[in-house]
């Protein structure tokens, strides 16, 4: 089934040439784009692009059918600008604090598109690690905030979720496996290891805790992911990494899947002790829909 989201990432592919950059625009990661692109030719039953090493072009079919979303949005965005005039400018500030990676690549184009919806609202953002934002939402400071795998009793308003992957020196022997491998959490943590934190609580020391494993060999700690991928290239060790944290450039690193999946969940969650103010509220429901 087709929603809004997929339209809007079908129009920004063919803008931007690039299901990567198309991704960022709208708010999803690489893979849950390139999914949603999948399912909207296989649910239409054509294809829609031609997918190059550099770029994505549409077909001739696919020109026809983005000019229509065009209109289709087009549309919409004229709708509720009739509702906008007819009604008073909802007015008032927020205040969100995330940690950088999702504040830059995920939240900062939702905000964007919040902006344009709701132009009275003045959004501030806070650039903190996940352990700083729990305090700042039970000190009341912030409206809202961006927490990785939130507890179940805090209502939460999920943005999205990406995988826990080992990166190994392309010379390591678990990097020399076929193409399709996967290595064990065991396995990988049983190497001399670089531990990457990006700032986060969550990072490959406590997943190995959550298992009843231990780091047996740490080398070095680093809290940026690309430092980490520099002594990983140097043969240092090995890591441990979200998904989105893998670097475009990958020359010397061998990315492998975890045998058994681990994910890490990040949502936007408000204040355990009051309701959302109605600026908070109006971003909240922007996001469900």
């Amino acid at each position: 089934m087709m929603n809004l989201m997929h339209w809007r990432l079908l129009v920004a592919v063919a803008d931007h040439g690039s299901i990567t950059a198309a991704a960022e625009r709208v708010g999803m990661t690489q893979s849950a784009a390139s999914q949603a692109m999948a399912g909207m030719e296989a649910t239409l039953g054509a294809q829609l692009f031609t997918r190059a090493p550099r770029n994505t072009l549409p077909t001739a079919l696919g020109l026809s059918v983005i000019e229509q979303a065009r209109v289709m949005l087009g549309a919409l965005q004229t709708i509720r600008s009739t509702v906008d005039e007819a009604r008073p400018m909802l007015r008032g500030t927020i205040r969100i604090a995330s940690f950088p990676m999702v504040l830059a690549r995920f939240l900062a184009p939702l905000l964007q598109r919040f902006a344009q919806l709701y132009p009275g609202i003045e959004v501030t953002t806070l650039d903190v690690t996940d352990t700083e934002v729990l305090t700042l939402l039970d000190a009341e400071l912030i409206d809202l905030g961006v927490v990785l795998n939130p507890k179940p009793e805090r209502k939460a308003t999920v943005l999205g979720r990406d995988l826990w992957m080992a990166v190994l020196p392309t010379d390591h022997a678990l990097a020399q496996r076929p193409a399709d491998a996967s290595v064990s959490l065991e396995a990988l943590l049983e190497q001399p290891f670089v531990l990457a934190t990006g700032g986060c609580t969550a990072n490959a020391r406590s997943l190995g805790a959550a298992a009843g494993l231990t780091l047996r060999d740490i080398r070095v700690e680093v809290r940026e992911w690309n430092s980490a991928f520099s002594l990983v290239r140097e043969g240092v060790g090995v890591t441990l990494v979200p998904e989105m944290a893998l670097p475009a450039q990958r020359k010397g690193l061998r990315v492998m899947p975890l045998t058994v999946p681990l994910h890490r969940e990040f949502a936007l969650v408000g204040s355990p002790t009051r309701a959302p103010s109605a600026a908070a509220s109006a971003l909240l429901a922007m996001l469900a829909d």
